[in-house]
């Protein structure tokens, strides 16, 4: 089966190339029912640093990959990095790329809407039985994925923000809101795939891989006034290190995070390691409306979505730009 996703500026039905398809899916079926023992060793620490320095690091294929015929088939648009194109001579470059994001990536004005954290497909939900927009323990399950009991009864029935970035994305993470951390610290776990099959087939997948979670105060002078906010950035196969680089300015003098530190919306705040990831942002309850499109979007029936086939109901995913709406304050 394809997947496919809704391409926000158009509207347009998109079939997504997946990366390393068939070995994930042989991984997730074959693999996972014959041989447990052997998915355990796979999405192992040690095992994705091994996958991630063959793929992107291993000199052969640098010679191979790092050149226009790489950058061709990711269909990078290098015109919008920082670093001229001969910069680019091995995949771990590539993948960790900085772009003129202030010209590139337009943001809206408004301090009352939420941005994506990534350019990413993204799928929204909620916690709460009564919301339009249900989908309490199809992806994961609130408790599990915060990690920190302080926090569950703050996010009980609250709202949600999937954005699933793919290889050929861009991999700076953003903050989506404005304000002051409050608590921030990882969650130990698995380097699980963050393609469509095993999301489906696990089904739990975000909650059992490692992820690093910021909390937000946004009802700080000069936040967005959204509450508290969590953003959670997830690891997963050949992805194993976040890195926080925090910058006010472009990616000029990167900070790590950390409990009050100011974060202001739009600017760069972390990178994931090459591959696909998963960033998660979720909403106190009753306090953001998701953008419209992306609600309707995902109940399209006209675009063939894995997570449609595995969940029994139409969730198709929207591809949107870093910074750009995805929720507005309430």
């Amino acid at each position: 089966m394809q997947h496919q996703y809704i391409e926000r500026t158009s509207g347009a039905v998109r079939t997504e190339r997946l990366f390393k398809d068939k070995v994930v899916r042989t991984i997730y079926s074959d693999v996972r029912e014959k041989a447990p023992f052997l998915l355990n060793a796979l999405t192992a620490g040690w095992t994705t640093d091994l996958i991630a320095f063959v793929t992107y690091d291993f000199p052969a294929v640098r010679w191979v990959a790092g050149n226009q015929k790489f950058l061709d088939e990711l269909k990078l648009d290098y015109s919008e990095c920082i670093q001229p194109i001969e910069w680019f001579d091995t995949p771990r470059k590539v993948f960790e790329r900085q772009i003129r994001y202030w010209e590139c990536r337009p943001m809206p004005e408004d301090e009352g809407v939420a941005v994506s954290p990534a350019d990413s497909r993204v799928i929204v939900g909620s916690f709460a039985e009564t919301s339009s927009v249900f989908l309490k323990d199809k992806f994961f399950t609130q408790a599990e994925l915060l990690g920190r009991e302080r926090w569950r009864d703050r996010f009980a029935d609250g709202d949600f923000a999937v954005c699933r970035l793919t290889p050929d994305k861009y991999h700076y993470n953003h903050s989506p809101v404005s304000g002051v951390v409050e608590d921030f610290y990882a969650v130990e776990g698995a380097y699980h795939a963050c393609n469509p099959t095993a999301i489906v087939t696990v089904g739990d997948t975000y909650s059992k891989n490692r992820r690093v979670v910021t909390i937000i105060d946004t009802d700080v002078e000069g936040g967005s006034r959204m509450g508290k906010v969590a953003l959670i950035e997830i690891v997963a196969l050949m992805i194993g290190d976040v890195k926080q680089s925090y910058s006010d300015e472009k990616y000029d003098a990167p900070r790590d995070v950390a409990p009050g530190l100011f974060m202001k919306r739009g600017q760069p705040k972390s990178l994931y390691r090459p591959g696909s990831s998963t960033d998660i942002v979720v909403f106190e309850r009753g306090r953001v409306a998701f953008e419209p499109d992306i609600v309707a979007n995902m109940r399209r029936t006209d675009a063939e979505s894995r997570f449609s086939l595995g969940f029994g109901q139409p969730l198709v995913e929207t591809e949107l730009n870093v910074r750009s709406a995805i929720a507005r304050r309430l």
